[in-house]
């Protein structure tokens, strides 16, 4: 079955402790809802370098982008339609499906 990746970029930081409470336990419940599909759910960035292209190295990151949710779905319809249902979005938040690619002759 087919992989995607759910890329989830900006987003606003809850205004109180217990508004993220409430927010982290929407997420803890769509991620049970996904089942066996939630091939590696729930990968948030920590500590985010960039590298130039002249080798040059700066603390943080060149985007927004904050983490990734792997999936297994049947097709990028039914793939959008599961991020659609991710409460990521009600932060004003966005995300970034794509369909993961096999490289040939790695793995």
């Amino acid at each position: 079955m087919p992989r995607y990746i759910i890329v989830y970029i900006g987003g606003n930081q809850p205004s109180t402790p217990e508004e993220g409470k409430k927010h982290f336990a929407k997420y803890q419940q769509w991620l049970t809802s996904l089942g066996d599909s939630a091939v590696s759910p729930a990968n948030p960035f920590k500590n985010t370098h960039t590298i130039r292209p002249d080798g040059a190295v700066s603390s943080g990151s060149a985007t927004t982008m904050s983490g990734y949710t792997i999936i297994e779905a049947e097709s990028m319809e039914a793939a959008l339609k599961i991020a659609k249902a991710c409460p990521f979005l009600e932060t004003g938040g966005s995300l970034e499906v794509s369909e993961l690619m096999q490289m040939p002759g790695l793995g």
